[in-house]
């Protein structure tokens, strides 16, 4: 009896000693902060995964504007043949319009040392609710002229159920989010 008892016992250390081997060895290198000589090193950096593609340009193939922490978008659209500026409202993957109750939104714009401010009227699409608009747009062709300049620093401003949000409004070499019609 004494040696069954010897001999299960046996039989548990070495399983437990074959796991706890076979985990050890399984141990991600990537995650494992354990140097050799005994020290601990940094964890590696953390991977942000957002659970959502990041399209380059919007709907209306425009360029984008991230809005809070991805929370909306902004598209802007530049039509240069009417000078017209138009700014969409979309959802956190760029992709849907999202009516707001906003009657403007307005663009905060430094260059050359000044600093301008554009307020562009609620244009409501045919689909959006009475009393919404996801699409705000100006004539002003001042505007387009000065997002087009090389150091000019553009930011859009829009209150969404009564927060605001800010957006930096990035220059494009390339004029991509304008609108070219030939």
């Amino acid at each position: 009896m004494k040696d069954k008892l010897m001999t299960r016992q046996r039989l548990a250390a070495a399983a437990i000693l074959s796991v706890a081997v076979s985990l050890a060895g399984c141990a991600d290198s990537a995650t494992d902060t354990a140097k050799t000589d005994g020290t601990i090193s940094d964890p590696p950096p953390a991977t942000v995964d957002v659970g959502h593609d990041h399209p380059t340009e919007g709907p209306h193939h425009g360029a984008l504007i991230e809005l809070g922490a991805e929370e909306y978008h902004g598209e802007l659209v530049h039509d240069e043949d009417s000078g017209s500026v138009t700014i969409y409202i979309l959802d956190s993957a760029a992709k849907v319009v999202v009516p707001i109750d906003a009657t403007e939104v307005t663009v905060n714009l430094k260059h050359d040392g000044n600093a301008e401010q554009f307020k562009l009227a609620a244009s409501p699409d045919a689909t959006d609710p009475a009393g919404k608009s996801s699409r705000f747009v100006t004539t002003d062709e001042e505007l387009g002229e000065d997002l087009h300049g090389e150091h000019a620093d553009a930011t859009l401003v829009v209150m969404i159920n009564g927060k605001s949000f800010r957006g930096a409004i990035k220059h494009h070499d390339d004029h991509a989010g304008h609108d070219h019609k030939h």
